[in-house]
């Protein structure tokens, strides 16, 4: 059980770390209106999705619902700047 407690903890490190790590470029790539808009809302989406599986992982349910609302906002993102 502590192995399995263990590769949990460390698999929702990775994903916190790459998460956040994606979110930040996603903000700055938008922030900086350099015309990188799908490239930033595709490292939304991927974000969003890293947080999801640590939320799924952790049963954070509201954590989760938040990061489908992220996923909704990067997949207009993607539509409307295509």
């Amino acid at each position: 059980m502590a192995k399995l407690v263990m590769s949990h903890r460390g698999l929702t490190t990775v994903f916190e770390i790459t998460g956040s790590v994606l979110a930040m470029a996603y903000a700055l790539l938008i922030a900086s209106n350099i015309g990188a808009e799908l490239l930033g809302f595709s490292l939304l989406l991927l974000s969003s999705g890293l947080f999801a599986a640590w939320a799924v992982i952790d049963r954070r349910w509201t954590f989760l619902l938040l990061q489908g609302f992220y996923a909704t906002s990067a997949i207009i993102g993607l539509i409307r700047w295509a």
